[in-house]
């Protein structure tokens, strides 16, 4: 080989080293030019979200000026909305869905309108009852309204939104409430005292003196007729459902006494007793007593009772009962055996005595708690639903005849309302502190949560007008409006 033929080759390979290098250097450099470091996103790990709920409050600046209707936020404790709506309302409820609200009017109206924070005035629709109407209460379903009428004792039936009048269905004399399921159902119950006195005097002034019982008319949805007379204990003033459909509950303020209806069989839930499929005996109750007089038995035990109010708790499947005349809460079991029989704790009673004149309970949605509005010394006691014995008490604006209570997985609140007074109070559950109070225009009528967990949906669709054993303990300038009481003397009256 000759010495340029070497000198070439060297040449060569130095230049195929040197292109190597290039090329090795590109490719590195190419791929770090391409390098892009992944970054996953750490979300925000602080409280959960707070449940989309308002709260509607209907107030009345005075008997015959036009009502108020003020949405409240749950989050923010601040109205989100507000618009006049009919005047002097009488009673105020939210449908199964929570969105819909309606009121009585004195002028003989029914006020429709949705709560939400875009609430405004020209939304607001009116329906016109029949002239002689003399509605009591409302019973707000997902599909339609059902109003308790005392002229004729009706149950007067309207559809859609707003409601148009479709029907009155007879009754037996003075219906005061309606009770059946939220969603569409079977039937529903009309619960009627059988009183000649449509004043309602007798059940709020002496309820213990009458003597007349009351029945609970079962109206069939499809066909709109009753099928089934039931009869109900004394001055029955407040009823409800539970969210099977499985038993309904009337509250009896005349004796002391809870009547049960098995809303399966359309009947009272009485029987001989008799063994399940599980070799359990199974016995009925047609009627829970609340006091020593009407034979309840135990710690704390009043001597009357007269139930006015109640909520079902679907957590621990128990009724808590505001004792209106007894200053106590009843606890009772009503849980159900896996066929659907009243279980072997059904019926089972924990008193636990309260403030003065509970007018109105309401449990948190865990079962852990429950709150009354102590209406005559102006109160609300807490109390835990677990132990049965009270917490704490809390004193509030005015004389508190309505609570409700929204309850998520953080903490829940109540909302507080009394006749007397225009604010709303508004109690904390994680610290039991009161945490706001909301002035809206006037006197409260009624307060009203969308929801009671922070999901959507409203378990509470019957309205509580005062009067006809309801607590009435109103201000003079309401008991002396003759549209608002058709008999002053049937109520207290408020300092």
């Amino acid at each position: 080989m000759s010495l340029s033929s070497l000198r070439t080759g060297q040449a060569h390979v130095r230049l195929v080293q040197a292109s190597t290098v290039l090329l090795t250097g590109a490719l590195i450099a190419g791929c770090g030019a391409g390098y892009r470091p992944v970054v996953s996103p750490i979300n925000p790990s602080g409280p959960a979200s707070q449940p989309q709920t308002f709260v509607g409050v209907v107030s009345s600046p005075s008997p015959t000026a036009p009502g108020v209707l003020s949405v409240v936020d749950y989050a923010g404790d601040t109205i989100m909305a507000q618009a006049p709506i009919g005047p002097g309302p009488l009673s105020f409820t939210l449908d199964e869905t929570g969105s819909n609200g309606y009121t009585v009017n004195s002028d003989g109206t029914l006020t429709n309108f949705q709560v939400s924070s875009s609430f405004q005035a020209k939304n607001i629709q009116y329906t016109t009852l029949p002239a002689t109407a003399n509605v009591v209460n409302l019973f707000t379903p997902s599909a339609g309204i059902w109003t308790a009428d005392l002229t004729g004792n009706v149950i007067d039936v309207l559809t859609g939104f707003p409601g148009t009048f479709k029907l009155a269905v007879p009754v037996a004399t003075t219906p005061v409430t309606i009770v059946g399921p939220g969603v569409v159902g079977q039937r529903n119950y009309a619960i009627a005292q059988d009183l000649s006195d449509t004043t309602g005097v007798l059940c709020n002034v002496s309820p213990r003196t009458v003597t007349a019982s009351g029945e609970a008319d079962a109206i069939e949805q499809a066909s709109f007729t009753v099928s089934n007379k039931i009869p109900l204990g004394k001055c029955p003033v407040y009823a409800l459902e539970t969210p099977d459909s499985k038993r309904v509950f009337v509250l009896n303020r005349g004796d002391d006494t809870i009547t049960v209806i098995n809303s399966q069989n359309n009947t009272l839930d009485a029987c001989t007793p008799f063994p399940n499929q599980s070799g359990q005996t199974v016995t009925c109750h047609p009627s829970l007593p609340l006091s020593t007089s009407a034979g309840l038995t135990g710690t704390n035990a009043p001597a009357i009772a007269g139930p006015v109010y109640a909520e079902y708790n679907a957590a621990t499947a128990q009724l808590v009962v505001a004792d209106y005349d007894g200053n106590a809460v009843s606890v009772i079991d009503v849980s159900l055996d896996i066929y659907g029989n009243d279980s072997p704790t059904f019926g089972t009673t924990y008193t636990i005595p309260v403030g003065a004149s509970p007018a109105s309970v309401t449990a948190l949605f865990d079962g852990s708690r429950a709150y009354t509005a102590n209406q005559a010394d102006g109160t609300v006691t807490e109390v835990n639903l677990v132990s049965h014995t009270p917490i704490k008490t809390l004193p509030v604006n005015g004389h508190p005849r309505t609570v409700a209570s929204v309850q998520n997985s953080l903490y829940g609140k109540v909302y507080v309302a009394s006749p007397d007074s225009p604010y709303l109070t508004i109690i904390r559950t994680d610290q039991d502190i009161i945490d706001a109070t909301v002035l809206v225009q006037g006197n409260i009528v009624d307060v009203r949560a969308s929801n009671q967990n922070g999901t959507a949906g409203n378990a509470i669709v019957s309205s509580r007008k005062p009067g006809y054993g309801q607590p009435c303990y109103l201000p003079p300038s309401l008991l002396s409006n003759s549209t608002i009481q058709a008999n002053p003397s049937a109520c207290s009256t408020l300092p």
